[in-house]
Order: C-alpha cells, then sequence, then structure tokens
C-alpha cells in the first residue's frame, strides 16, 4: 500500500524511548516528518560517511522500515535495522549500481544520484513503499549536493587564499627593499623601523594559523603596509584611518582590505604626480560590519570595475580585487560581493559590507 508524506511516522510499536508522540487531536503528522527531515539534512552535511549512522537511523524513522542500509561507490557505509536472514548488503547494492531500482519481497532499493551523477544507494526492507523510498532518495541526493557545494566552496576560498599570498608582487617587495637601503645612511633609525614593517608584512601576508583573522588584525597589517608605501613615496602619501571600537574584534577572511589598498596605491595614486591620498574605515551597520577603501587616484570606467571583478579584465590588473570578491561570496554568499564607487579621474572607493557574527567565521 502506497503511503503519502504525512503517514510516514512510525507506529508505536517501533518508536524510540525519546520519541515524541504529535501530541494533540488529530495533529497531522506533517510536523515531526519536516523536523526529521530538516534533521536528515544536518547529519549528512558532512556526506555518507560522516553522517551516515545517524542519518540511517533517522531514515529507517521517516519510512517506519524494519532496516536502513546506505551506500556509496564503495559499498555499505552506515545500516540501522536488520536485513532478511540471508541478505547481502554488498551484493544488493552492486545489483543496483548495475541495474538500477531493485524489488524483492519486503526489500527495496533504489539508487542516489546526485548532480546527475551515481554516489549511493539506499536500502530499505520491511513494508515500504517504493515510491516513498524514492521520494527519501531525491531528498538525500538533494542534501548531499549541497555537502559537495560546501566542500567545493571551502576549497575554493582556500585555494584563491593561497594564490593570493602567491601574489604578493615582487614589484613591491623590490621597492620595499630599496627604500629601506636608501634609508639606511640618511635615516638609519626609520630604516630600522621600516625593516621591522616589512618582517611584520611578510610574517603576517605569509601566516598559516588559519583562514580568518580580525578586524584589527587586518588593520595592522594593512597599516603596516602603508607605511612602507608612504617611505617609498616621500611622504606624499596621506593616510586616514578611522574604525569604529565595535567592529576590531569580528572575524573576516584573512587577507582581505590590505590587497584592495595595495590595489589603489598600484592602480590608483602611481600614476599621480602630486600628492595622493588613502583613507580606511570601519563601522558596525546593524548587522553588517562595513570597511570602506577609498583614494583619490585617477579612477576608471565602471565598466572596467565590472570586467574586474567577473574576470574579464586584463589580468595584470584587479587581480587583488577579484580574488576577494571570489572569496567574500564564498564565504558569506553572493550578496556580499565587493561594491565598487568609480569613475575615470574620480578616484575609487571599495566598499565591503559582511556580517558581523557568521556561524564558521572565527579568527584563531
Amino acid at each position: 500500500m502506497n503511503r503519502t508524506w504525512t503517514a510516514l511516522w512510525p507506529a508505536a510499536g517501533r518508536r524510540g524511548a525519546g520519541a515524541r508522540r504529535p501530541s494533540g487531536p488529530g495533529r497531522p503528522a506533517t510536523v515531526p516528518v519536516l523536523r526529521e527531515a530538516r534533521l536528515l539534512g544536518a547529519d549528512l552535511q558532512s556526506g555518507l560517511r560522516g553522517g551516515g549512522p545517524a542519518a540511517a537511523r533517522r531514515i529507517r524513522r521517516l519510512l517506519d522500515a524494519e532496516a536502513v542500509v546506505l551506500a556509496d561507490l564503495d559499498g555499505p557505509v552506515a545500516a540501522h535495522g536488520q536485513l532478511p536472514p540471508g541478505t547481502d548488503a554488498a551484493a544488493l547494492v552492486a545489483r543496483v549500481y548495475e541495474h538500477g531500482t531493485l524489488r524483492q519481497p519486503h526489500l527495496c532499493a533504489v539508487p542516489l544520484v546526485v548532480a546527475d551523477e551515481l554516489a549511493g544507494c539506499l536500502v530499505a526492507s520491511g513494508e515500504v513503499a517504493e515510491e516513498d523510498l524514492t521520494e527519501v532518495a531525491g531528498l538525500i541526493a538533494e542534501f548531499l549536493d549541497h555537502a559537495d557545494l560546501r566542500t567545493a566552496r571551502t576549497r575554493i576560498a582556500a585555494a584563491d587564499l593561497r594564490t593570493l599570498r602567491a601574489q604578493i608582487s615582487p614589484h613591491f617587495l623590490h621597492n620595499a627593499l630599496a627604500v629601506i637601503a636608501a634609508h639606511i645612511r640618511s635615516d638609519p633609525a626609520r630604516a630600522r623601523v621600516l625593516l621591522t614593517d616589512f618582517a611584520d608584512y611578510l610574517r603576517y601576508s605569509f601566516s598559516t594559523k588559519g583562514d580568518y583573522a580580525t578586524v584589527a588584525a587586518e588593520l595592522q597589517a594593512t597599516q603596516t603596509y602603508l607605511e612602507l608605501q608612504r617611505a617609498r613615496f616621500d611622504d606624499r602619501l596621506h593616510i586616514t584611518v578611522r574604525m569604529a571600537p565595535e567592529i576590531l574584534p569580528v572575524a573576516i577572511p584573512f587577507l582581505v582590505v590590505q590587497p584592495i589598498v595595495e590595489n589603489a596605491v598600484r592602480h590608483g595614486l602611481e600614476k599621480k604626480t602630486e600628492n595622493g591620498h588613502i583613507s580606511v574605515s570601519g563601522f558596525g551597520e546593524g548587522p553588517l560590519c562595513v570597511i570602506e577603501i577609498e583614494d583619490d587616484g585617477v579612477g576608471m570606467e565602471p565598466g572596467f570595475a565590472r570586467a574586474i571583478l567577473a574576470g574579464s579584465g586584463p589580468p595584470a590588473k584587479g587581480v587583488g580585487l577579484a580574488n576577494v570578491d571570489q572569496r567574500l561570496r564564498a564565504v558569506y554568499g553572493p550578496e556580499h560581493g565587493l561594491l565598487i564607487e568609480t569613475a575615470k579621474g574620480s578616484g575609487t572607493k571599495v566598499i565591503i559590507r559582511v556580517p558581523r557574527f557568521m556561524r564558521g567565521v572565527v579568527a584563531e
């Protein structure tokens, strides 16, 4: 007999000791089923091998099955309950992978297809309708797809960070060392300070503590970078830093502010013959942390800025901006990419807006 979703809640004889019955006269089972489905998604956040045992137990409860087996392409990974005597779970799964859905008396098995590719198998024994099993398999496949996307986003963000570290400009390193060398005789005290700043900058840029840092740490690295640039510009570079104290402990992705400042210096101010100014400001805006980096450099066409963020601009320009934009979107979602306000001859403002608190974003 086929069952509807509202009939999938287990019979009283199969409830665990801690399970809760639907309460109230005639209360439908829809809410408990939806709760179990949501918790199933949490079980599978790290894939079948990470949360398979808990997921198998929850699926058995959802289907009111005598037993449930979850398998990936290497074979069974989790089970709850006992399959009919003499059932070889591994052989059963192999048959499903070869022939597709398998139906036997008191036993049904369906493939798990994730992103149009075979990824595993769901087996259930007992009086379980094939339609119900197929629906649950589809739900599992959606959760596994989301888990794969989360993993991919994490890997992309980590790869982008490694790329950014590898792209620390040789041009800047050469200029910084040349400036320090030029001050050794004329102003040895400042040369020592600049050398310390240079060492601090490199130490922070190549730090392996984690993927996130506090706004305070990012600000310190940015100020160190700007001091080195100010010496190179013979103090023609003016710097303004205003940061609200309440956002200093906020965790943000590592190396987010400094690459934007470097882009402002290299592509906004180096082409100016007169003095240049960069301001870095930060403040809280409700649940958001807002950081703005503004320069009075040569600016750019708005269409050119859009091309840079889209990754279709010249490879030699705006690499840091595109990298930071991609990492912000990977961590916080597509609505939290960079905002750029610019025009030819009118300078550039880059705005970062990210949540002040987000699960998993913690500075180490």
